[in-house]
């Protein structure tokens, strides 16, 4: 009974070295996830240019924006690759851009600008005359694409706006309105590059009741006197070239101040 009791005790007396043996094989794993763990974390924000490390004190994820902004994570990813091409875009545009400064007047027409709208005036003999137009959906390109059999690519020619104008010649309290536009090189019967769309002729200002009639129905010789008439005026084949390349010019311009409005919009918050 006595050695049965002894050999009881001699167990109970192992038991507190196994549950220190024990317990230092758990602490010694906890010890290795942990320091597993912080290697982990270290490696997450450690710069990874193999520049020299000078302190080993954790750092918390960086929460910049990674757009360039310099802000706290204010910018979505859509926002971001918004802003990336835009920043491209408008340093490509800018270089592309053949006037860099709008001019005052074409021709003695000093030129007004309003938004979109310019209007160009001149005067003359008593007689005012007024040329308008708008940028707006005015760009299209200069001449088909050329398309060859070992190209990638077809070759686009060169943007440029052709906008339709409206001139307006007044004495006094009449004005007479020719609205014209360009004609595009399939439709060239003679050497014009504009034609007369419609005219018409009102006291006061213009209103809803005015007759107008289309350019395409009044007499062929009226027509053409009219285009005479115009050209004494100073509005001729090269001047509404110039007008073209002028409203090209402007719309550019536009255009670059349109993706610059986006850009500053994308990125600030």
């Amino acid at each position: 009974m006595n050695s049965i009791v002894r050999a009881a005790l001699r167990i109970n007396g192992f038991r507190p070295l196994l549950s220190c043996t024990k317990t230092s094989v758990y602490a010694k794993n906890a010890v290795q996830q942990r320091q597993l763990a912080r290697n982990f974390w270290y490696m997450c924000n450690v710069r990874n240019d193999h520049s020299t490390v000078s302190s080993t004190v954790l750092k918390s994820p960086s929460e910049i924006c990674s757009c360039g902004c310099g802000k706290h994570h204010v910018h979505s990813k859509a926002e971001k690759e918004l802003v990336e091409f835009l920043t491209e875009e408008i340093l490509a545009e800018r270089k592309a851009q053949k006037v860099k400064a709008i001019p005052t007047e074409i021709d003695g027409f000093k030129a007004t600008l309003n938004g979109s709208e310019i209007t160009l005036t001149k005067q003359a003999d008593k007689e005012t005359v007024k040329i308008t137009f708008n940028v707006n959906h005015t760009v299209d390109t200069d001449g088909e694409p050329e398309v060859m059999p070992n190209m990638d690519k077809a070759e686009i020619g060169e943007l440029k706006s052709k906008p339709s104008f409206k001139i307006d010649l007044i004495r006094g309290d009449v004005t007479v309105c020719l609205v014209c536009s360009f004609i595009g090189p399939n439709e060239q019967e003679e050497d014009d590059i504009f034609g007369i769309d419609e005219v018409s002729i009102y006291s006061g200002s213009w209103n809803e009741q005015v007759y107008a009639v289309s350019g395409e129905v009044i007499d062929s010789y009226l027509y053409d006197l009219l285009m005479n008439y115009l050209e004494e005026k100073g509005i001729s084949n090269e001047f509404v070239e110039k007008l073209s390349d002028y409203s090209t010019a402007y719309e550019h311009s536009a255009y670059i101040g349109l993706l610059e409005g986006l850009s500053k919009f994308a990125s600030a918050k």
